[in-house]
């Protein structure tokens, strides 16, 4: 026999035909193990969703679907008749909602996971209200690639700092005496310079069929908050070229919807791999660097005594809290970055997005809109460029219904999460640990029994004779309870002022209906196409 020389063993023919039989054998069955446990671990995954699917309402899944409901979303845009997919995102819970319209919660299962939807308010206080829920869903974590660890978008409120203490708590206690109203009133005139400049700027636009609305107010309020948070006058509104800030803002968004509607994209090993997770890294480090630099040249001020803060009669929110960091030393430079970045980024696009579509709904509705101007001439008379002050908001009353029911329609975050750290009932359902709820506000805030015709245009609904007994949690589009948002009054003192300022000015002509103009399901609301008005001078005046 011959005799085959391997790794310096001497084997006959026949040893060496035995020895690769055992190999083979041993791989197969190492393949059999494996296939057989991944079977038996599926198998009890199933069994465990079949169990839970049992204890919860929702949408029926197959017994062996590892897709769960996401099988009933169409990933061809021919198949979603040319929408996006996050239309056709929002359109698939809006449907879910109606089949299960009697449910207060039921169950949506993303791949294996399950998502427990909040429908109705008893639900959603129960969650919201109390102190036992308030970890942020595990998907919030996409988001601190962007914006950090700050009081938004950190996931564990129980989170200790180095020094001891909990971390979400002693954050949120230390930013909340930034947004007393008698901080946020020493604001107003930047909001209203602001908008001055926006409305002037509109002026070119009267001539025109119509305009993308969207862009200006983004602008506008992004110099707001540039001013108010950092500061800084920026001049975004004014700027014939896009500012690199803007730019890598405004892609770095993007790119974050992006991946948080692909589930592939999730691992940071593949997402920055990817030639978008490549330029969303370069957009990051941008906004990273031009905050950073901007504290630690305030910083040096400080030191050098160029600026003392506690004469300053108007302080940014950057100066509030570097003044905290240079008494305290509870906030590190990081800390600081994490917050500015957040209130920056988050801050401006949801209120754009909220002005559009105030503006929007008036332009379909020119009797509420004649109301409008009629409450502001009451006020203003012909002082058209008069600033706006905060004791004049009380007397906006009918604007501020308006803007509540746009809020409610187009809600500017149209979902919220939460985790659930341990096994809990709610409305008489055992929800298991580890389970996400969510509370799609879009849905929440179409519900008949607080909301009747909800489809509606109804700014009534908020006048106080009709909204008294409604139900807390019924309307939440700045979220509630303790992770409440903690801009929400200087989100609305922006609104009314900017809303007032162009409206006492312009009248507003929507292009597209209702049914045109679908809402898209992501981390702000946006439409299916850009929103479209004509922009008009106004001709009669008190």
């Amino acid at each position: 026999m011959k005799s085959l020389r391997i790794f310096d063993l001497d084997l006959e023919d026949g040893d060496f035909r035995r020895a690769i039989l055992l190999v083979r054998n041993a791989v197969l069955l190492l393949f059999g193990c494996t296939f057989l446990g991944a079977c038996l671990i599926l198998l009890r995954y199933f069994i465990w969703r079949r169990k839970v699917s049992r204890l919860i309402p929702g949408i029926k899944v197959s017994f062996f679907s590892l897709l769960g409901n996401m099988n009933h979303l169409r990933f061809s845009a021919k198949l979603r008749n040319g929408h996006s997919l996050m239309v056709y995102a929002q359109q698939f819970v809006a449907g879910s909602a109606k089949l299960l319209t009697q449910e207060k919660l039921y169950c949506i299962w993303l791949f294996c996971h399950p998502v427990v939807v909040l429908a109705k308010a008893e639900a959603v206080e129960l969650v919201l209200s109390g102190t036992k829920v308030i970890e942020k869903a595990w998907f919030y974590k996409l988001l601190q690639s962007f914006f950090g660890t700050g009081l938004v978008t950190s996931i564990f409120s129980n989170a200790l700092l180095p020094s001891g203490g909990n971390k979400w708590k002693s954050r949120r206690k230390m930013l909340n005496p930034c947004f007393r109203y008698d901080v946020l009133k020493e604001y107003m005139p930047i909001l209203n310079e602001q908008s001055k400049i926006l409305v002037k700027l509109l002026k070119a636009e009267t001539t025109k069929d119509h305009t993308r609305i969207f862009r200006p107010l983004s602008l506008c309020s992004l110099d707001i908050i540039c001013e108010t948070v950092l500061g800084v006058y920026l001049g975004a509104q004014e700027s014939e070229t896009e500012l690199e800030f803007i730019h890598a803002t405004k892609w770095g968004m993007r790119y974050v919807v992006e991946r948080a509607m692909n589930c592939f994209l999730w691992l940071d090993f593949i997402y920055y791999s990817t030639t978008n997770g490549k330029k969303f890294k370069k957009h990051t480090q941008t906004v990273g660097d031009f905050t950073r630099n901007l504290i630690r040249q305030e910083k040096q001020k400080y030191l050098r005594g160029d600026f003392n803060v506690l004469n300053s009669k108007r302080k940014s929110f950057m100066h509030l809290l570097l003044e905290h960091h240079l008494q305290t030393k509870d906030l590190t430079e990081e800390d600081i970055a994490e917050e500015l970045v957040t209130f920056m980024v988050a801050g401006h696009d949801t209120t754009a997005a909220a002005i559009s579509w105030t503006l929007y709904l008036l332009g379909l509705n020119p009797a509420i809109q004649q109301k409008v101007h009629e409450e502001l001439d009451w006020i203003y008379g012909k002082e058209v460029e008069r600033d706006v002050t905060v004791d004049e908001f009380k007397e906006m009353k009918y604007l501020e219904c308006v803007i509540k029911e746009a809020l409610r329609l187009y809600p500017p975050v149209p979902f919220l999460a939460r985790q659930i750290v341990e096994d809990t009932t709610i409305c008489g359902y055992q929800v298991p640990k580890g389970a996400t709820c969510i509370i799609f506000t879009h849905n929440l805030h179409r519900d008949e029994k607080y909301f009747p015709n909800p489809e509606i245009f109804d700014p009534d609904r908020f006048l106080p004779e009709n909204s008294a007994d409604r139900h807390p949690y019924a309307y939440i589009p700045f979220s509630a309870g303790p992770r409440n948002c903690i801009g929400q009054k200087i989100s609305m003192m922006e609104q009314m002022t900017i809303v007032s300022t162009i409206l006492r000015n312009y009248t507003v002509e929507s292009v597209d209906q209702r049914d045109e103009l679908l809402p898209a399901l992501t981390i702000v609301t946006t439409a299916s196409k850009p929103i479209k008005i004509k922009i008009r001078e106004r001709h009669s005046r008190k």
